[in-house]
């Protein structure tokens, strides 16, 4: 049975506010609704009008949708198997979305997958873009600028992406590793 629209909005409210250790008396100062209006909306006793859900949502600084969207899943399990990777450099350089990116997180996360004595070139992200790469097996030259590094199974890196970057596999071996790309809040 799907939960009451008013009810959903009432408990994601609460959890916003004891996230955040707020009071009641903050919340409403905060968002110009009544103590009492948001006790109730809380307890799901009201059904809070489209105004008043605008100005609950403005003075906390979170989505409309964040109040009634469902929740998303307390566990997402992803097999490799089912992963489609983009592909570069003719098919040498490989990249699987493992945690695409979602507007509600400020990253993604892939396995990426280079051939031996492949090369591939990544053009500059935008300011404040990060990556942060675990290698797993083979051994990965990454250029930064003019700076370069060798990185071998069980070594990690963490960079500023705001300038071009070369990733070459320097092994015989196929060259693993998992990278996590960080976007800065808009």
């Amino acid at each position: 049975m799907n939960e009451p629209i008013h009810k959903m909005v009432g408990r994601k409210l609460l959890n916003i506010r004891k996230t955040r250790g707020l009071s009641l008396d903050q919340v409403a100062e905060l968002t110009g609704v009544s103590k009492a209006m948001l006790g109730q909306i809380e307890r799901g006793d009201s059904n809070p009008t489209i105004s008043v859900l605008w100005k609950i949502v403005s003075g906390l600084q979170i989505s409309f949708t964040s109040l009634i969207e469902d929740d998303e899943p307390k566990v997402t399990l992803v097999r490799a198997e089912e992963l489609s990777p983009f592909e570069e450099e003719d098919g040498q350089y490989r990249a699987y979305p493992v945690f695409p990116f979602h507007p509600q997180k400020n990253f993604e996360v892939y396995t990426v997958e280079i051939e031996s004595d492949c090369r591939h070139i990544s053009e500059p992200h935008n300011f404040g873009v990060e990556e942060y790469i675990l290698m797993v097996a083979g051994r990965l030259e990454l250029s930064i600028g003019q700076d370069l590094y060798i990185l071998n199974p069980g070594d990690a890196i963490h960079f500023s992406a705001d300038r071009q970057h070369t990733y070459r596999n320097v092994s015989d071996d196929k060259a693993i590793y998992k990278t996590i790309i960080y976007y800065p809040p808009a």
